[in-house]
Parts: structure tokens; C-alpha cells; sequence
């Protein structure tokens, strides 16, 4: 029996996919995703259930033109004041996706990326290509795409350490003669940091040797479950170098980002990033940059980084432009540094105030430079979160699952070890990014492996932390003070008197006393009290005044009276049972 996806009964019916799924849970259909089946008799159920709405819907607007005609002023009232309701809740226009892609060196990610270029050229496709450096645009199926043509991981992550999400899709492309390599692990990586939609390509599949099932294995064993086999994430199988499937490519796109409702305001507060940037020796400083909201206009004046300027020209393609809207790739020139990859974009009315915001920028810059990095607790202490992220490496395979199981059993609660990514090998300068693209920077530990001379630099410029070991102790002890430097002290009550209420009585000067006797144990002037009417539970604080008579005291032992006046509390009443408690400090581990 034949099965008939969701997507294409949408596409079949006119109907976008977001649509198709709202009327099937009207229908009933409920969790249901663009990628899911139906079997023959389902589908034609569905096709059967979509006439008759539509038939519903056409006799209601029938009842309506009726109504009209006997109220039309009214309803024209009513409609008026819907339309200004939904003038109010307008949505943000639709704006293209904008697309990385990534994998393993060899894989073919420049020929994917070449093969769809050239066959929409060969194409004359309506809108064509937009080419040009760093990024470029194409049309398909009546929706534009931005593909940036990131050199690698490094700027792709240079733009999530920089707080840009750059990327509204990825395209992760795996060699089906290879296999998954190390450089797909830290692909894959890259992308679960960025918590962004992936899509896999399966490329070489023209190859004698491919095995894209071995592949979809591989990647199921990582936790990356194809649609076919009942996960949720797709992947196609092609051929970059011949372009067999890649047009099944660009539609599993066009789903994704009909799914994803991406919107940007040409009209709305300017936010972009830079994709590359050089030095010309003829033209000086230019920057790639890619708008996701507002207009990048001529003339504007910028803040991009430490540097900034008047934007002197806008070019694509095609040469010369006046502006820029959302998703659009576009180079500038005007700016008097150059940029790093994945600085944002801000504007300024005044020349000279961005100047001093970019100057003051530098200076932070020079002095953070020449602060020593901060090491792995300082900077687990320093962070407002409930877990710790970490970027592993070690020397083989084997030491590398030693590291995680010994972390695997380190079980505290409310917090969390998430390993970001793990290799063999030593620690690089990709590592690095990568532990600066996750929400909060993490850490890289290595297990007797060395730190690359790249990897330093960038690891002090950027104030990674990076620690090597050479015992397995020794890094499992220094997680563990970090994670009590999350924590911070840990304390549990520990009860040490209990004391009855006897009288009620104020006193200038200290109002609302409670006269006391100490039935048991003892009660110290730093006590927790705890005050019990009818076996409940009425205030909790701590002592404000602690008496026996008129004198001060630090401590009143058992069998003995004491006058009580506790902070924000003037509630006692006789009978009250106070229950005195101290914190005892607890090890984490």
C-alpha cells in the first residue's frame, strides 16, 4: 500500500504545510509533522474531510452574503474594527531563510554549494542568483534562500560566540563512502549548540563504494534519527557532482522554512552580521553582511565591533545599491577596520558618538586581552546557570570514555554536566569556538593531550578557560570544584532546641517579647526559629534579641527562661512552640 506524506498532500491541496497540519488536528489528527505518512485509505479520507470544509466554508459565506444584505452597515462597521485589530497584531513580512552548511573537509560541501549555484544559472530561473562574496541568493519554488558560504566551522562559530544566530537552517553533508569523520562529530556539534533545524545531505552517492545506509546508521548511533526510520530529522540522498536529488534538497528546505515562519521588519530596528571581511589594498576595509531586520541604507553610520564608520557604498552582485532589507547579503564599504566575522551590526545618528562607542570597545578590548584567562572554577562561579558545559578531548578513545564515565557519576543535584563535544586528540582552535558558541562559554578539558599554539591564543583571546591533565583524578576533582563553585556552600538544618511560649510581652525598644522557657537542648542568639501554633507552621526567621532578664545573651540552655523577639515577627501567642535550628555545611560530593 502506497504512503503519501504530509507535506505533499498540503502541496497537492494548495495548502502550505503549517495549514495542513492545523486542519488535520481540527480533524482529529493531533502531533502530526510535515514528514509523517498516512496510508492510501487515510489519505483519501483526508481528501474526502478537506471537500467537505471547503464545502462547509462556501455555505457559511453564502449565510454571510445574506447577512450582508440585510445589515450591511452594521458589518462594515464590525469589519472596520476588525481590520484595525489586525493592523495592530500585524505580523513582520516573511523573510528568507538564511542557510550554512557544514561537515567533514572533503565531503562535498563547496560542490553542493557550486552545483545549486550553477544549476539555477543553467536554469534562468526567475529571480536567478544572487552572487556574492560570502553570501549569496537564489529562488525556489517562490522563496528565496540565503546560503552563507561559510570557509569552515571557524566562522560559523565565530558568529554564535559573538551572540549572532547567524544561521535559521543547516545543511550537515556526510560523504556516503566515508561515513561520519571527526570533523562531522564537531559539525554536528556546531549545529546542536546553535539549536537550530538541521537537514542532513547524504552525499557521493554516485560513488561505487557509497553505503548511505552505513551512513544513516552511523548517524543514528550519534542520536540523529532519519525521518525515514521514524526520527525527525531529514535527510536526503544525493550527488553534489551530478546533481541527482538536489532539487529534493531545496524543497526539504522550502518545508523547513515554511515551518520555521522566519519574518524580519524592513521598517524595524537594524540588526545584521558580518559573514567575512578583508582588507583590499585598493578599497581598504570592506565587510560581507547579512541583514536579518530593519534596512541597511547608504550613508547610515555604524558600529560594527570595536570599529565603525559611514557606510560610503552597498553593492551585491549586480553593483551598486541603496539599501539592504531583511535576509539580504550585502557588502559594505565605509568602515575604517576591519571586522571580525560575526559582529553585529549597529546603527547611529551621530558620527562622533559612534566613534567613541567603537573607541571604548577597543580599550575593553586591550584591557581583557591582558587579563589572565580565567580557570575552570572562576569561571563556572562567574556564571548564572544550573549546569556545566563542557568541551572534552583526550588522548584516545578509550581514555575518552574513562573521562565520561567518571563524570557520568558525578550526581548532584540541580546541576548537570553537558558534554558540548568530544574528540580524540589534541585541543584546536575549532575547540575553542566551540566551547565560546554555546549559550554560556564552556570549558575544554583535555586528558593527556597537548594545547595547540593557535588553540592558546584564541583560547586567551576569547577567555576560555583550557585545562590539561595527565591523571584521570585530577580533572574528575577539578569539575567537581567547580560544580561546588556553581552550587556554593551547601547547608542542611539541623534542629538543636525546642522552647515553649509562656507570656507575651512588649518591651520599648525591642517591641513584641515572647517569655520563654527552654523545654529541651538549647537555643543561641543565631538561631533559626521556627514558630508552631496547632502543629503548623506559622513564620520562620531569625533572632532579633535573645535575653535572660536584661542582659544580652549568646546562648540560654535547656531547663532555663529567656525572653525571644524575633526579626518581622510580633505574632506570638501563649502555647506557641519555637523550635530553634543552626546550618550545618554539607560536602557537595
Amino acid at each position: 500500500m502506497s504512503k503519501h506524506r504530509i507535506y505533499e498532500i498540503a502541496k497537492e491541496l494548495g495548502l502550505e504545510s503549517k495549514e495542513m497540519l492545523g486542519l488535520l488536528e481540527e480533524l482529529g489528527m493531533e502531533e502530526l509533522t510535515p514528514l509523517n505518512t498516512v496510508d492510501e485509505e487515510h489519505y483519501n479520507l483526508i481528501l474526502d474531510l478537506y471537500e467537505g470544509e471547503e464545502e462547509v466554508v462556501a455555505e457559511e459565506e453564502e449565510e454571510e452574503g445574506e447577512i450582508a444584505s440585510e445589515g450591511k452597515e452594521v458589518l462594515e462597521e464590525e469589519e472596520e474594527e476588525e481590520e484595525e485589530e489586525e493592523e495592530e497584531e500585524k505580523q513582520a513580512p516573511p523573510r528568507p531563510a538564511i542557510i550554512s552548511i557544514l561537515g567533514h573537509i572533503d565531503h562535498g560541501k563547496t560542490t553542493l554549494l557550486d552545483t545549486i549555484r550553477e544549476t539555477r544559472v543553467a536554469n534562468r530561473e526567475a529571480g536567478g542568483i544572487t552572487q556574492s562574496i560570502g553570501a549569496y541568493q537564489l529562488n525556489w519554488d517562490d522563496n528565496k534562500f540565503t546560503f552563507i558560504d561559510t570557509p569552515g566551522h571557524r566562522a560559523f562559530t565565530a558568529m554564535r560566540s559573538r551572540g549572532a544566530q547567524a544561521t535559521d537552517i543547516a545543511i550537515l553533508v556526510v560523504a556516503a563512502d566515508d561515513g561520519i569523520m571527526d570533523q562531522t562529530k564537531e559539525a554536528l556539534a556546531h549545529i546542536q549548540a546553535a539549536d537550530i533545524p538541521m537537514i542532513v545531505a547524504i552525499n557521493k552517492i554516485d560513488k561505487n563504494n557509497a553505503n548511505p545506509h552505513e551512513t544513516m546508521n552511523q548517524l543514528a548511533r550519534e542520536g540523529i534519527t532519519p525521518d525515514d526510520w521514524g526520527g525527525d530529522t531529514i535527510m536526503v540522498q544525493l550527488s553534489a557532482l551530478t546533481g541527482e536529488n538536489v532539487d529534493e534538497l531545496l524543497d526539504m528546505l522550502n518545508l523547513v522554512a515554511q515551518m520555521e515562519d522566519l519574518r524580519g521588519d524592513p521598517e524595524g530596528e537594524l540588526d545584521g552580521f558580518i559573514v567575512e571581511s578583508h582588507l583590499d589594498p585598493r578599497m581598504g576595509p570592506l565587510a560581507t553582511a547579512v541583514i536579518k531586520e530593519g534596512t541597511l541604507r547608504a550613508r547610515d553610520i555604524l558600529v560594527v565591533g570595536s570599529t565603525y564608520g559611514r557606510v560610503r557604498s552597498l553593492s551585491d552582485e549586480s553593483g551598486g545599491i541603496e539599501e539592504a532589507g531583511p535576509s539580504k547579503a550585502v557588502e559594505i564599504l565605509g568602515l575604517k577596520d576591519v571586522p571580525p566575522a560575526g559582529s553585529n551590526l549597529e546603527r547611529y545618528d551621530d558620527l562622533s558618538v559612534a566613534k567613541d562607542i567603537a573607541g571604548e570597545r577597543k580599550e575593553e578590548e586591550k584591557i581583557k586581552s591582558r587579563k589572565p584567562r580565567p580557570s575552570v572554577e572562576e569561571l563556572f562561579a562567574a556564571a548564572d546557570k544550573d549546569n556545566l558545559d563542557l568541551v572534552l578531548k583526550a588522548v584516545s578513545r578509550g581514555s575518552l570514555d574513562a573521562v565520561k564515565k567518571e563524570l557520568g557519576e558525578l550526581e548532584v543535584e540541580d546541576i548537570e554536566i553537558e558534554v558540548l563535544h568530544e574528540g580524540v586528540g589534541d585541543i584546536s582552535e575549532s575547540d575553542i569556538n566551540l566551547a565560546t558558541s554555546s549559550e554560556n562559554y564552556a570549558a575544554v578539558l583535555g586528558f593527556d593531550v597537548k594545547i595547540r599554539g593557535k588553540a592558546q591564543e584564541e583560547a586567551e583571546r576569547m577567555g576560555v578557560p583550557v585545562e590539561t591533565y595527565n591523571i584521570i583524578y585530577d580533572l574528575v576533582d577539578s569539575v567537581k570544584e567547580a560544580i561546588g563553585e556553581v552550587k556554593g556552600p551547601q547547608y542542611e538544618e539541623v534542629k538543636i532546641g525546642e522552647i515553649e511560649v509562656r507570656q507575651v510581652f512588649s518591651v520599648s525598644d525591642v517591641g513584641v517579647v515572647a517569655g520563654c522557657y527552654v523545654d529541651s537542648g538549647k537555643v543561641t542568639n543565631k538561631s533559626i526559629i521556627k514558630v508552631i501554633r496547632d502543629n503548623e507552621l506559622v513564620h520562620e526567621g531569625n533572632i532579633s534579641s535573645l535575653k535572660r532578664f536584661e542582659d544580652d545573651v549568646s546562648e540560654v540552655g535547656e531547663d532555663y527562661e529567656c525572653g525571644i523577639a524575633l526579626e518581622d515577627f510580633e505574632g506570638f501567642e501563649e502555647g506557641d512552640t519555637l523550635e530553634a535550628y543552626t546550618k550545618k555545611k554539607v560536602e557537595v560530593f
